[in-house]
């Protein structure tokens, strides 16, 4: 594979904010629950920061952008009990578990 020819629809970094392509819907949701899962589990003190260092660590994720993975989770429902995306970029947060990891 030659330098130009990217795997990724975005590059990887902080500045891979617009899409190259259209995201499927499944590879969306997968990327706003996981990236929920590790915010969870990490339970940093700057959740940004830590975000950013997912995203850039997770090659399924870059064909996410960063701003919209955050954006689903900035609107995640306070309420308690379990909660996960679904729907692509315009779903929105349902109660229980995802359907997959």
């Amino acid at each position: 594979m030659s330098p130009d020819d990217r795997p990724f629809l975005n590059p990887p970094g902080p500045d891979a904010a617009t899409l190259a392509g259209e995201v499927p819907p499944a590879l969306f949701d997968l990327a706003v629950n996981r990236a929920d899962a590790a915010l969870r589990g990490l339970r940093p003190g700057d959740p940004a920061r830590a975000l950013a260092t997912w995203h850039a660590r997770t090659r399924f994720a870059r064909r996410v952008p960063l701003a919209a993975v955050a954006e689903a989770l900035a609107h995640k429902p306070a309420e308690p009990g379990e909660w996960h995306w679904a729907g692509g970029p315009g779903g929105g947060w349902v109660a229980g578990k995802a359907p997959f990891p």
